[in-house]
C-alpha cells in the first residue's frame, strides 16, 4: 500500500505544473514571486500577440493603400493632346471644378502649364506632377512635354513611373516624337495603354493609327473599344470587354450612359472582340486555353487576362476617344485602374554601394528602410523643391535622412504633395508615392534613404546637348542674377550646360535644340529681370582621324637644377565605329622602359586626343623625368602626329521631319536640298505630306521661319539628334579658314 502511495503521490506532484493552466493545485499554494513571474508570461503572450495582430492589420492596410495606388505618365508626340487630356481626368476626378483650354482665350489657361511662357507659346516645358482619386484609388499623374528639345522631362519622369499612357492623334498617328517616347517607355520597361485622341477631327482614322504602332513602334496591340461615328459624327464608344455602348452627356461629357450595342455594329464589334481575344490569347496561356477549347470568354476572365500581359509588357491595350469633345476619358481612367500596375507589381532595382554595386530587388513595402530618388529639381517661392519618389519605407516630416551620394544627413523641413504649382503639406509619405521635399540641398538622380542601408538608384539617361550660343548681361550690374539663373536651371536640367570659351572667355550655353536655349533666355529675362545679348548660335563639331599614324616624341628641357624629360613612342588610330567611347589608352610598354607611375600622366596628356592611342615604347631620366614632363611628352606628341592621322571634322545631323500641304511639296523639298538634306522617307497620308530627312544641324537654324513662310504657316517640323557625321571638303576648308580668321583678329 506504502509503494502504491508513494507511486500515486509521485504520479501526482509530475503532473503539478500542468494543474496550474488547468485548476489551482491540489497542494501548496505557489508562492508569490512564481505568481509574478507567471502573471508577466502572459502579459508578455498578450503583448506579443497583439503586437503581432497590429503589424498584420497595417501591413494590410499598407498593401491595400498600395494596391489602390497607380503612377502614371501622359507622354506624346507634340499637339496630340496630352495637356488637355490631363485636363479632363482632373475635372472628372473632381480635383478642379472648371475646365481650361491649353491656349484658353480666357487668360487662364490648362491646370497642368503653369508656367506663363507655357500658357502663351501653347506648349508644355516641365513635367508637372498632380494626383487625384478614382472609385477610390489613388492616382498619381505627371504631364510631360512633347518637344524633343525638352526631352529630359520625358526621361526623368519615366524613370520613377509604375506605368504611363502614350496618347497619339488619329489623324497624325504615330509620329517622329511618338517613336522616341515609345523608346524611353522601353528603355525603362513601362507598362502602357495606348488612348488615340482626336476622333471627332477630319480625316480621323483609328484602324490606321493602330496598325501604324504595330508596324512602326512594333506594338502587340489590339482595340479594346470601337468608336460609335467619327469625325463630327462621332458619339460615343462600345466597350469591348463588357459589351456595352456608352455615350458621354452633359455640358462637359461627366454624365456617361450605358446602353446596348447598336444593332447596325454588331458585326464589326463581334470582328473586333475576337480579334482581340486572339491577340491577348498570344501572349496569355490561361485565356489561350480557354480560346482554343472554344469556350465562352467572360468579361472577367478577358479582363484578368488583358491585365497579367499588359503588367508583364506583352500586350498594348488600345483606348480612344476625343479628350477635347470631352469623349471617351472616363474609360481611360478604368482602364488605367484595370490594367496598369500598382507599386508592388513593378520590379525596382537599387545599387548596393556596400557590395560592389551588387543589384538589390526593392521589395515597395512601407516596412523596409527607406529608399527613395530625387527625379527633379525646382526653383521654388520657399527654395529649392526636389520632386521624390519613394521606393521603400516612409518619410515623415522632421525626419533625418541621409543622401547617399554626398554623404550628408539632412532634416526634412516640409513634404508636400502637388497639384501642378499648388502644394498640399503632409506629415508621412509611403513607398509608391510620389512627393516634394523643401529645403533639401541635392542634386537630380540623388538617393536618399534612412541610413540603414546604402542603395543607389540606377541612373537616368542623360543625352548629349547638339547647340551652344554665347551668351553674356547687358548690364554688367546683374552679373550676380544672371550667374544665379544659369546655376539653378543647370542643376534643375541636367541637359542645359554652362561653360566657359577659354579663348574669347564668353559664357556658352548648350542645349538640346533652339527652343530649348531660346526658354532658357526668356527664362532669364523674366524670372530674374536680367536682358541677356545673345551671339550666333554654334554648332558642336567634334573632330577625329581617319587613319593610324605612329609618334615617338622627345620632351627634354634643362634650366638649372631637376630638368624635364620624357620620350613616348606609339600610334594613334581611329576606334572602330559603334564604340562606346570617345577615347581609349592602351600601354603595350613591355618592361620598365617608363615607370609604371608615369603612364597615368602620359594618359592624362592625350586623353584630350579623345581617339585611340597606343604607347609602346618610351625612356625615361633617373633624376630629370616627372609626371609633368611625360604628360607634356604626350601633348607634345599627339600635336606631332596628328596632321599624319588626316583629321576630319564631324557636324551633328539631325533627322527631320517634316508635315506640309501636298500643294507645297516642290517648294520644300527643294529648299531641304539646298540645306544639304538627304531625304530618307516620303509618304502620303490625307492632303498632307510627311517627308523625314538627315539634314546638318549647321543648316537648320531659323527653319521655323522657313518652313512658316514657304506653306503659307501651314507646315510645321520636328527635329531630333541623330548622329554625328564628317562635313563634306568644301565646309572643312570654310571652318578651317573661319577658325584662323577669327584667330588672327583677336
Amino acid at each position: 500500500m506504502a509503494m502504491a502511495r508513494r507511486s500515486g503521490s509521485h504520479l501526482l506532484s509530475s503532473f503539478r505544473p500542468f494543474s496550474l493552466l488547468l485548476q489551482p493545485p491540489l497542494a501548496d499554494a505557489p508562492s508569490p514571486a512564481a505568481s509574478a513571474a507567471v502573471a508577466s508570461a502572459r502579459r508578455a503572450l498578450s503583448s506579443a500577440s497583439a503586437l503581432r495582430a497590429r503589424d498584420e492589420k497595417d501591413a494590410a492596410r499598407w498593401r491595400e493603400s498600395m494596391d489602390r495606388m497607380r503612377n502614371i505618365g501622359i507622354s506624346a508626340h507634340i499637339d496630340s493632346g496630352k495637356t488637355t487630356l490631363t485636363e479632363r481626368v482632373l475635372y472628372y476626378t473632381g480635383r478642379i471644378h472648371e475646365i481650361h483650354e491649353v491656349r484658353g482665350r480666357d487668360g487662364v489657361g490648362a491646370k497642368m502649364d503653369s508656367m506663363d511662357l507655357e500658357r502663351e507659346k501653347g506648349i508644355t516645358i516641365q513635367s508637372a506632377a498632380t494626383y487625384c482619386t478614382w472609385k477610390g484609388y489613388q492616382v498619381n499623374i505627371i504631364d510631360t512635354p512633347g518637344h524633343v528639345d525638352f526631352t529630359i522631362e520625358v526621361e526623368r519622369a519615366l524613370r520613377v513611373l509604375d506605368g504611363a499612357i502614350l496618347v497619339l492623334c488619329s489623324v497624325g498617328g504615330v509620329q517622329s516624337q511618338s517613336i522616341t517616347v515609345d523608346r524611353q517607355m522601353r528603355r525603362y520597361e513601362i507598362p502602357r495603354v495606348a488612348f488615340i485622341n482626336k476622333l471627332d477631327r477630319m480625316g480621323a482614322d483609328p484602324w490606321k493609327v493602330l496598325n501604324q504602332a504595330r508596324s512602326k513602334l512594333r506594338h502587340h496591340n489590339a482595340a479594346v473599344q470601337v468608336p460609335i461615328g467619327l469625325e463630327e459624327e462621332f458619339e460615343g464608344l462600345v466597350d469591348l470587354v463588357e459589351m456595352k455602348a456608352y455615350k458621354f452627356e452633359g455640358s462637359s461629357g461627366q454624365n456617361v450612359t450605358a446602353y446596348d450595342v447598336p444593332s447596325n455594329m454588331a458585326d464589326l464589334v463581334n470582328e473586333k472582340r475576337r480579334e482581340l481575344i486572339e491577340v491577348v490569347s498570344e501572349v496569355d496561356d490561361q485565356l489561350a486555353e480557354a480560346f482554343l477549347n472554344d469556350e465562352p470568354i467572360t468579361a472577367n476572365q478577358l479582363k484578368a487576362a488583358i491585365r497579367r500581359a499588359t503588367v508583364a509588357r506583352k500586350f498594348i491595350p488600345v483606348y480612344m476617344g476625343s479628350a477635347f469633345k470631352n469623349k471617351g476619358v472616363q474609360p481611360l481612367l478604368d482602364g488605367v485602374l484595370d490594367y496598369l500596375p500598382c507599386p508592388l507589381e513593378v520590379d525596382n532595382y537599387a545599387l548596393d554601394q556596400n557590395n560592389s554595386e551588387e543589384k538589390v530587388l526593392l521589395a515597395g513595402t512601407p516596412a523596409e528602410p527607406l529608399v527613395a530618388l530625387a527625379f527633379k529639381l525646382e526653383e521654388g517661392r520657399f527654395g529649392q523643391l526636389t520632386y521624390l519618389r519613394i521606393y521603400d519605407g516612409v518619410i515623415r516630416k522632421g525626419d533625418f535622412i541621409y543622401n547617399v551620394n554626398t554623404g550628408k544627413k539632412i532634416k526634412v523641413p516640409r513634404l508636400v504633395r502637388m497639384h501642378s504649382n499648388e502644394m498640399e503639406d503632409i506629415q508621412e509619405a509611403h513607398a509608391g508615392q510620389i512627393v516634394a521635399v523643401f529645403g533639401v540641398d541635392c542634386a537630380s538622380g540623388d538617393t536618399f534613404t534612412d541610413g540603414t542601408v546604402k542603395y543607389t538608384m540606377t541612373s537616368m539617361n542623360v543625352p548629349e546637348p547638339v547647340m551652344s550660343l554665347a551668351v553674356s548681361p547687358i548690364s554688367k550690374d546683374s552679373g550676380g542674377q544672371f550667374s544665379k539663373a544659369l546655376n539653378r536651371f543647370q542643376k534643375e536640367d541636367p541637359t542645359f550646360r554652362v561653360g566657359l570659351d577659354p579663348e574669347s572667355g564668353q559664357t556658352i550655353i548648350s542645349g538640346m535644340g533652339e527652343l530649348h536655349l531660346d526658354i532658357y533666355v526668356e527664362r532669364i529675362k523674366r524670372e530674374y529681370k536680367v536682358d541677356a545679348k545673345v551671339g550666333k548660335p554654334r554648332v558642336n563639331f567634334r573632330e577625329t582621324i581617319t587613319q593610324r599614324a605612329e609618334f615617338d616624341y622627345l620632351h627634354k628641357k634643362q634650366s638649372g637644377g631637376q630638368g624635364q624629360y620624357g620620350r613616348v613612342c606609339g600610334y594613334v588610330e581611329p576606334l572602330p565605329s559603334g564604340s562606346g567611347g570617345k577615347f581609349e589608352f592602351d600601354n603595350m610598354i613591355i618592361g620598365q622602359a617608363i615607370p609604371s607611375n608615369f603612364i597615368p600622366a602620359i594618359e592624362k596628356g592625350f586623353r584630350e586626343a579623345c581617339n585611340s592611342i597606343v604607347l609602346t615604347d618610351g625612356a625615361s631620366h633617373q633624376v630629370d623625368s616627372s609626371e609633368l614632363a611625360f604628360k607634356l611628352a604626350a601633348i607634345y606628341a599627339f600635336r606631332q602626329c596628328y596632321t599624319a592621322a588626316k583629321p576630319v571634322i564631324l557636324e551633328p545631323v539631325m533627322k527631320v521631319e517634316l508635315k506640309f500641304p501636298t500643294e507645297f511639296q516642290g517648294t520644300v523639298t527643294g529648299d531641304m536640298n539646298k540645306r544639304k538634306g538627304i531625304i530618307v522617307g516620303n509618304e502620303q497620308e490625307g492632303d498632307d505630306t510627311i517627308v523625314v530627312c538627315h539634314v546638318p544641324l549647321n543648316n537648320m537654324f531659323g527653319y521655323a521661319t522657313a518652313i512658316r513662310s514657304v506653306t503659307q504657316g501651314k507646315g510645321e517640323f520636328t527635329m531630333e539628334y541623330l548622329e554625328h557625321n564628317i562635313v563634306s571638303q568644301d565646309v572643312q576648308m570654310q571652318l578651317v579658314n573661319s577658325y584662323k580668321a577669327a584667330k588672327g583678329t583677336e
